[in-house]
């Protein structure tokens, strides 16, 4: 179900938040779309990675004689010839790379599946054939893999000091309290999984290389690879039109680009790589292991008195990817006294990195948790207790909120939920032998923008040309930006051709951060204000077209639009052309400094379980989520990210994670036959409802940005769901069958 209205559009009109389908979808479905790995080349050699078998420790020696001995195998490269590469800084350094553990250029071996080797042969089937046939000797040491565990190394950088909040005596504050909890929560490793599998295909001309990869961040991925092949960035081009999947893990430049490149440049020909399903768990980045220790108080009318939250991020021993998500829990709720300290626990793991709603997922769930066993503590409704404390200011500097619609979402999710009907003593509703559970959550995702550059070209009969170097992931891009474009010039969606996924196009942030349609479809508004203003401020009908451009003397007219999200400088463009920029974070809550207003969009998550009473199998009947998120540009889209967004929340919460082998370090599940995901009948019924919302100051169009909201507090709501049809509070994700069995 979806519910929608047409004022949640500041300045409703054709086009803006018409539920159009999107361009690309029957090209899609019917196969004419070609991604990355349908770029063949010249005839392409085909590379295959071979992986460590073990987690720590030395390769002592590689025979690969018999691998090369194989007919069409062309070379195996090792530690001892690999392609020449320069080590860039990681990305959140100043450099390029999303993880710096550079492959080939040693024995030693820092984590689980780090390659060793490299064949290239004629085809695929010859070069995985051949990396059987190579022979490793290795000389393992003991990995340190998990959380709590003998070998780890936990660290308090000074550098994550900016990311706690702190704010009264919260010692003082929580000792006087009438009401107090305290809890452990934490969340699993868990892996993307994009349908489409990471792949590079390289090809030179010359001096210039040419890359087919799917990447969030094309800009990103030119100006990395130019500085691991020491050359001009210039001679670097990037092209992805299209990808079958992301949700962060083609979010930054991985090792293997260069190395596939390296490779095509030394042998002449173009090479491409496809890593397996299971290599994609070692190969790319990961949502990692994190642990939370809260307290909160309150007083016997539910006010919150005193909020502390200590975290444990698991982080690779070579680099920092710090969460750091108290800029969005200390932001919802009261003015508490506050405590909160992040701790970053160093092990033997390859980098963590982006997943949809990074920070959000784990840090919202531990919060939202512990919200609901301080209202069971209360003997409080769980929504009336986020009522009391709604704020619209932050309780640690009093950053003021741009718009805050968190109630009007509960209010909206809980009557189309039926929360009334819940009784709220746990186990207290059955039906047959099936224990019946409700919980809620709030939902919450920061308004990210980044420095955008979009080019847009009309003709005289009308026809529009959008040109960016962003991306489309799958969440509708060219459809918005078409609809953007359309409205802004008066003309239909059907006449714009959005030009999309090309380095060498006029250059946009990742793709990542729900920031696509806010940053990129600010910067076409402000080529189209220009177009616009090229005709006088008002643009002329079909009919006066013709004559308006031959007035003009010109065939077409073509604007560029540069956007600059609030508070940035015009410096952060020249950044992004250099492919430096991620995003600018306006409104994570931590950045509000200097009376900096606050950036977000809220939702309220409902979840109905069922768990047999003998059995303990888990089902979920239905989900309710309600969303305010500023302007919606297309009500169908948005229905489906946040649908799709839901529907992943609630799977974190109870089925999905990714389980290692203590001892040996090695994860156990690599393949989607081992890795639970939901299917339609894990997901009967999902209703999503629209709240309109309007919110004039965050950028040119009203867009807060939808396509990670929807996972927030899905897991919270789910767990709060188990704990009142059983009673069980369980506190560490995911909530299987057999924990409800202890």
């Amino acid at each position: 179900m979806m519910r929608t209205n047409s004022s949640a559009a500041p300045d409703p009109g054709a086009n803006m938040g018409d539920p159009i389908a999107r361009t690309e979808s029957v090209a899609k479905v019917t196969g004419r779309i070609p991604y990355a790995t349908d770029e063949r080349g010249k005839t392409p050699l085909e590379a295959y990675f071979l992986t460590s078998a073990i987690t720590r420790g030395q390769l002592i020696s590689i025979d690969t004689a018999a691998a090369e001995a194989l007919a069409g195998v062309v070379k195996v490269y090792t530690h001892h010839n690999a392609p020449k590469r320069i080590a860039t800084p990681y990305t959140q350094k100043g450099g390029y790379a999303s993880d710096t553990n550079m492959p080939l250029t040693g024995p030693e071996i820092f984590n689980d599946g780090q390659i060793v080797a490299m064949v290239i042969a004629e085809s695929y089937e010859i070069a995985r054939d051949a990396s059987h046939r190579i022979v490793c000797r290795y000389a393992p040491t003991t990995p340190a893999v998990i959380i709590g565990k003998p070998g780890v190394e936990t660290i308090h950088p000074d550098a994550l000091l900016e990311k706690e909040k702190n704010v009264g005596d919260f010692a003082t504050a929580f000792a006087a309290a009438p009401v107090k909890i305290e809890g452990e929560y934490s969340t699993p490793a868990q892996h993307q999984n994009p349908i489409e599998l990471y792949s590079t295909t390289a090809s030179w001309s010359g001096d210039k290389l040419t890359i087919h990869e799917p990447s969030q961040f094309v800009v990103e991925l030119a100006h990395g690879t130019a500085a691991m092949m020491g050359i001009d960035p210039s001679k670097v081009r990037v092209i992805n039109p299209f990808m079958g999947g992301a949700f962060g893990g083609k979010g930054f430049m991985t090792q293997r680009t260069a190395l596939v490149a390296g490779a095509a440049r030394e042998l002449g020909r173009d090479v491409r790589n496809v890593v397996t399903r299971d290599q994609g768990y070692t190969l790319a980045t990961y949502r990692a292991e994190t642990k939370h220790h809260i307290r909160l108080a309150a007083d016997l009318e539910g006010r919150l008195l005193a909020y502390s939250h200590e975290s444990w991020e698991l982080q690779s021993r070579h680099d920092n990817y710090p969460l750091a998500g108290f800029g969005v829990t200390t932001a919802m709720y009261g003015k508490p006294a506050i405590e909160t300290r992040i701790n970053l626990v160093k092990a033997d793991r390859q980098t963590s990195g982006f997943m949809r709603a990074p920070v959000e997922m784990p840090y919202m769930y531990a919060l939202e948790s512990a919200m609901d066993e301080l209202a069971v503590a209360l003997k409080m409704d769980p929504i009336e207790l986020r009522r009391v404390n709604d704020i619209r200011e932050s309780p640690i500097d009093g950053a003021r909120f741009t718009s805050r619609s968190l109630m009007k979402c509960f209010d909206e999710a809980s009557a189309s939920f039926g929360w009334s009907k819940r009784n709220p003593e746990p186990g207290s509703m059955r039906d047959g032998d099936w224990l019946i559970g409700y919980g809620c959550a709030t939902a919450a995702y920061p308004t990210h923008m980044g420095p955008a550059i979009a080019r847009v070209t009309m003709s005289a009969n009308g026809d529009v040309r959008v040109e960016s170097s962003g991306q489309d992931s799958g969440q509708g891009t060219y459809t918005v930006l078409a609809q953007i474009a359309a409205r802004e010039l008066g003309i239909e969606p059907g006449q714009v051709r959005v030009v999309m996924g090309d380095s060498k196009l006029p250059p946009a942030p990742a793709s990542s951060n729900s920031l696509g349609t806010a940053s990129i479809g600010s910067a076409v508004k402000l080529a189209t204000d220009k177009i616009r203003a090229r005709f006088g401020g008002t643009m002329p009908s079909r009919d006066d077209r013709a004559t308006a451009f031959r007035r003009m003397g010109v065939q077409e007219v073509s604007e560029s639009g540069e956007f600059l999200p609030p508070g940035t400088q015009p410096k952060v463009l020249d950044m992004l052309r250099k492919g430096q920029v991620p995003f600018a974070n306006q409104a994570r809550g931590d950045e509000s400094k200097n009376g900096k207003p606050l950036m977000f969009a809220f939702g309220a998550q409902f979840a109905e379980v069922r768990i047999h009473r003998l059995t303990h199998e888990i089902r979920v009947p239905r989900l309710t989520g309600a969303f305010a998120a500023g302007r919606i540009v297309n009500t169908r889209t948005a229905h489906s990210q946040l649908m799709g967004g839901m529907i992943w929340g609630m799977a974190s919460g109870l089925l999905e994670a990714t389980a290692v082998d203590e001892k040996r370090g090695r994860w156990i599940k690599s393949s989607l036959e081992e890795y639970l995901l939901p299917v339609n009948a894990d997901t009967p019924r999902v209703d999503v409802i629209l709240v309109p919302e309007e919110d004039h100051e965050i950028n040119p169009l009203g867009v807060k940005g939808i396509g990670e909201i929807g996972i927030v507090g899905g897991a919270a709501a789910a767990a709060n769901a188990v704990y009142h049809a059983t009673g069980k509070r369980i506190r560490d994700l995911p909530i299987l069958m057999d924990k409800l069995l202890i």
